[in-house]
């Protein structure tokens, strides 16, 4: 039975390890708790100067999106009317060609009379200088 006396003293040993784990354990909380305290303050201090930093420069990202979607829209609007120009113009370009190209057959046609009548003078002057 001289067992038995030696597991009570190991029952007892680790009963106060125990107890003095613990009391160490809640000493470093408390001390910690302290310490997170003070810091909870400037935690919160840098936190609010990054969001406020975070929005401003979120507010010039907008801003420089709706100076270029400004921009954006308004070269779109040019484009378009340009585009309706040009093609109003390559309307009036097709007429014109047509207008060209009549005008040039009818030139070759008073070309070929002109050549005619010259030809007729000729054949008329020969006619009176026979006679």
């Amino acid at each position: 039975m001289g067992g038995g006396g030696g597991s009570k003293k190991i029952l007892v040993g680790f009963v106060v390890l125990m107890f003095l784990g613990s009391v160490v354990y809640f000493r470093l909380w408390t001390i910690d708790y302290k310490v997170s305290s003070d810091e909870t303050e400037l935690i919160r201090r840098q936190f609010d100067l990054a969001n406020r930093e975070a929005m401003d420069e979120s507010a010039e990202w907008r801003l420089k999106y709706d100076v270029e979607e400004e921009r954006s829209t308004k070269c779109m609007n040019e484009l378009k009317q340009i585009k309706g120009s040009l093609e109003k113009e390559n309307g009036n370009a097709a007429s014109i060609n047509q207008k060209l190209v009549m005008l040039q057959k009818e030139n070759m046609a008073l070309v070929e009379r002109m050549e005619a009548l010259k030809q007729e003078l000729e054949a008329e002057k020969l006619k009176c200088s026979l006679q």
